[in-house]
């Protein structure tokens, strides 16, 4: 076990160091600005896809000629695409020069947003989604690392965050536009505006990101050792499981506005706003938190998400303070999502690319897992807050293999 597994190491200047590209002791440079600024527009098209197809759902099953049961599992299908393709990618991408992999994902993420604007059909639709959400997890990863790479040691926080920026405003900007596209010109047109924006992002990419070389001593062998590394499992724990208890909450929170609120599907959508602007918040804050105290700001990351849904509980019956409360719950969790993000990039040791990329799979799951018993509750009759208590429990267990990594962490230290 390394020192970078620890508790107590310096955000991800304890891990091995990625290449860079600038003397460390000078601040960003317009270059690196640039080049963050496009890699975080890569990240806007991938976000934009990734949430639009729920907004238009009532209009890809009608389109399809699907009930929309079914047209949910074209959620499902991207989601397990980037479940399926983050661990692979990049292991099979890590030798690959770094701006050439991104590039290449892009292409692969447009490919897959072509297919599913001209997919004839349900299967083809569903299958397009798949291979649209396979290069989504090895993108941040690679662009994680090429922002990280283009700053100094102690900017190296703001630089992911920068990145996953991008990501967090599709759901303030480019979601609301693709849907109210697809709402007035038809599905497609959504995909076919993710399609310009991911072209658009290749081009700032070869305009303004430097080349940087990959890890020429990388095999898929010693890649996919990181997954043996106690940190980093305890670490997909926590991304899986304690940050499900925001996916539990917010799967249903169209529902909750409605029926335990008292409020008009109208209001849905401000709702939703005030989760965006929270995200975008919450992402920009998470950067900074790394580069003072990794480790302990996860720690409280995930208290005040499982504090925050207690409150959503009580608050759920009032507009004003459902929406407060939603602001702030999104804002702890993108803070959450950046932490969990550098963690995994500090314990991976030298499959850094691997651990960035790995988040994004374990963040997928914990959709799945926070909607999947957010349901239970329901069917069991529990009401629209109920979701809301499960995610406190999840987020509590969370902070349980926090813990058990801290303690290894010690015991680590202590037999050294």
């Amino acid at each position: 076990m390394s020192p970078a597994d620890g508790v107590l190491a310096p955000a991800v200047s304890a891990a091995p160091p990625v290449a860079t590209t600038q003397d460390p002791t000078l601040p960003a440079t317009r270059t690196a600005v640039l080049a963050i600024v496009a890699l975080a527009l890569g990240g806007f098209a991938i976000g934009t896809t990734e949430f639009v197809t729920m907004g238009l759902l009532p209009d890809i099953a009608d389109g399809v000629q699907a009930s929309i049961p079914s047209a949910g599992h074209v959620i499902s299908a991207y989601a397990l695409g980037v479940v399926v393709g983050a661990p692979t990618i990049a292991a099979l991408g890590a030798r690959l020069p770094r701006r050439s992999l991104a590039i290449g994902l892009m292409a692969a993420f447009i490919a897959g947003n072509t297919l599913s604007a001209v997919a004839p059909g349900y299967t083809s639709l569903v299958l397009a989604r798949f291979v649209a959400g396979l290069p989504h997890g090895a993108y941040f990863g690679v662009a994680s690392l090429i922002a990280a790479s283009l700053v100094p040691a102690h900017q190296r926080g703001r630089a992911v965050s920068s990145v996953m920026l991008g990501l967090a405003s599709a759901n303030v900007a480019g979601v609301p536009a693709a849907t109210w596209l697809g709402q007035h010109l038809g599905w497609r047109s959504a995909y076919w505006a993710v399609v310009v924006v991911g072209a658009l992002s290749v081009v700032a990419v070869l305009a303004v990101v430097p080349s940087i070389p990959g890890r020429s001593e990388a095999t898929i062998r010693s890649e996919l050792g990181a997954l043996r590394r106690p940190q980093v499992v305890l670490t997909l724990l926590v991304a899986t499981v304690g940050f499900g208890g925001m996916f539990a909450m917010y799967s249903y929170i169209a529902p909750t506005v409605t029926d335990e609120a008292g409020t008009s599907a109208g209001f849905v959508p401000v709702v939703l706003l005030a989760f965006g602007l929270g995200g975008v918040l919450g992402t920009a804050l998470g950067g900074r938190l790394a580069d003072r105290a990794l480790f302990r700001s996860l720690v409280g990351a995930t208290i005040a998400v499982g504090l925050l849904l207690g409150v959503m509980v009580l608050a759920a019956g009032d507009i004003v303070a459902l929406t407060l409360t939603v602001f702030a719950v999104a804002a702890a969790a993108s803070t959450m999502v950046v932490l969990l993000q550098l963690r995994l990039m500090e314990v991976a040791g030298d499959a850094q690319m691997l651990g960035a990329a790995l988040n994004h799979s374990a963040l997928n799951a914990a959709n799945a897992l926070g909607a999947w018993l957010g349901g239970l509750v329901i069917a069991a009759g529990l009401g629209y807050r109920a979701p809301s208590a499960v995610g406190v429990g999840l987020a509590a267990l969370g902070l349980v293999f926090l813990a058990a990594s801290a303690r290894l962490r010690h015991r680590t230290l202590a037999a050294g």
